[in-house]
């Protein structure tokens, strides 16, 4: 007799969650520590290096700050210290971006104005 195949829609939501539960908690207590520690260090890598936008620049800083505490700041100081050779790239990127869009926005106005006389 041939074995069923399931798939995850042949499950309600409860189950199907209580599964992906299950497998979590089977998941990680079948990891060695230091499978552990190398899985842990790939997300939160992830998390804090590969954001895409200004909102998850600014959930990584949330999550370094709560972090560090009331060391953030030193911790800041400290990067600023050994990194003083680095200009402010960021800084520079943000007004480069602010020019575009100063840019874009006058176009728009220009075009705009053309369009009111078309009439």
């Amino acid at each position: 007799m041939k074995k069923k195949s399931f798939i995850y829609s042949d499950l309600s939501k409860k189950q199907l969650k209580n599964l992906k539960e299950f497998y979590i908690q089977k998941k990680v207590e079948s990891m060695s520590h230091k499978e552990l520690e190398k899985y842990v260090k790939e997300i939160i890598s992830h998390q804090i290096n590969d954001t895409i936008d200004k909102e998850e620049e600014m959930e990584a800083w949330k999550e370094m700050s709560d972090f560090f505490g009331d060391n953030f700041e030193i911790v800041i100081k400290e990067m600023q210290a050994k990194f003083s050779d680095e200009k402010n790239v960021l800084e520079k990127e943000i007004d480069d971006q602010k020019q575009r869009i100063e840019l874009l926005e006058r176009n728009n106005l220009d075009q705009e104005k053309k369009d009111m006389w078309d009439d």
